[in-house]
């Protein structure tokens, strides 16, 4: 087992891999990263004076042709009294090896594994000593960008009560020309994997987007991007890779619910980028925004969607005004949800989800809420959710 080293992104960061065994293309690693809150003062604690997310751990999951760097985000939810943790999958960012195609798979489902794997590690002890007595309960919150809001969103719809709360970054949960566009390609993209999963498609990125990120860039927490990992055109797109998008896609326009309140962050506006123009650093232009506004409603009963304007595609590397939006607007849904979940009292908390689907270290079968329909803290739809997350049609 692989000890936690010091991360790239420097002080306050430290990384580990997670060894997922070996395919065609050689061995094959997911990395977790983790940045923990500073310990409060021996004041606070004799005055009891708790962060509102004390008891709470992060995972967040990046984007296509992406990995995590983005410090701020991280000391947001530390400052608040979270562990936040980042998972690099497999074939990403620092989990990316020689000779591997980036990015590449076959089927979302399989990022299970390291997500699952995630999550162990994330109960084992800060310091390395067990604790004397039960783990306190703690909750999990999800936050996906992009393709890793979409893998988070069908985990949770797999994995219901196993998160508490499920935060969704510009997700891309439908195909960018609309759902009718998806069911017409999907056919044709199917066809092109089964003759060759890795044929890869003409490159329509112009790096538009990699430029309005440095063009308003925060100049006082500059990030440093490794072009390797991130590279201002994404990555090959492959037939193979496609298709397991355009399978999660078809699965979240059939409904799904992920067991958890959903907040959805989203610019006001989609601009195509044709051509450059300052108009680019005011939109997404990746996603179809309104598109993925209609979408986030199937992800379950209790879904927020925060339209911001001026922001990015990753609208928390927006230009000024529109990050700070970005900020408050997640910050105060935060705030909400965590004072929701006191209220609840500690005993509902434990019932919820004591360390997120997992007791004394050992997976729980079927989550936190267990396989039992009737518990009062199940999701509404757990009973009617097959093992796909996906929600059999009614008859």
């Amino acid at each position: 087992m692989t000890a936690w080293r010091p991360d790239v992104l420097g002080p306050g960061f430290e990384c580990r891999d997670i060894d997922l065994g070996s395919d065609d293309e050689g061995p094959v690693v997911a990395t977790l990263v983790r940045s923990l809150p500073v310990r409060r003062s021996l004041w606070d604690r004799m005055l009891r004076r708790a962060r509102p997310l004390e008891d709470i751990d992060v995972l967040y999951v990046h984007g296509w042709s992406d990995y995590f760097f983005q410090r701020r985000l991280a000391r947001f939810y530390t400052d608040r009294g979270a562990r936040f943790f980042a998972l690099d999958l497999r074939k990403y960012g620092r989990s990316l090896r020689a000779g591997q195609t980036p990015g590449y798979i076959e089927d979302l489902d399989d990022y299970d594994e390291e997500i699952g794997r995630a999550l162990e590690i994330m109960q084992e002890p800060d310091d390395g000593i067990a604790p004397a007595g039960p783990p306190s309960p703690r909750g999990l919150v999800l936050m996906g960008h992009s393709t890793g809001g979409l893998v988070l969103s069908l985990w949770s719809a797999r994995h219901p009560g196993r998160a508490q709360a499920v935060v969704l970054n510009s997700p891309w949960l439908e195909f960018q020309l609309s759902g009718r566009i998806r069911q017409l390609v999907a056919p044709l993209i199917d066809f092109r994997a089964r003759l060759n999963p890795h044929d890869a498609a003409p490159q329509l990125d112009f790096g538009y987007y990699s430029r309005a990120q440095r063009e308003v860039a925060d100049a006082a927490d500059p990030a440093e991007i490794n072009a390797v990992w991130r590279p201002d055109r994404t990555h090959s797109v492959s037939a193979g890779w496609l298709r397991a998008i355009l399978a999660g896609h078809s699965r979240i326009a059939a409904g799904i619910d992920v067991g958890a309140p959903v907040c959805v962050l989203l610019s006001q506006r989609f601009a195509v980028p044709v051509r450059w123009s300052e108009d680019l650093t005011r939109a997404d232009t990746v996603l179809e925004v309104d598109e993925i506004a209609r979408a986030s409603l199937r992800l379950g009963p209790s879904v927020t969607v925060e339209r911001i304007d001026g922001a990015l595609h990753d609208v928390f590397l927006s230009a000024h005004d529109a990050r700070e939006e970005a900020y408050r607007r997640l910050d105060r849904w935060m705030l909400g949800w965590a004072g929701g979940r006191r209220a609840e009292g500690p005993a509902q908390q434990h019932a919820l989800g004591s360390q997120y689907g997992f007791e004394g270290g050992r997976l729980r079968s079927g989550g936190a809420t267990g396989q039992d329909p009737a518990h009062p803290l199940a999701p509404r739809s757990h009973a009617r959710l097959d093992a796909a997350g996906r929600r059999p049609r009614e008859r």
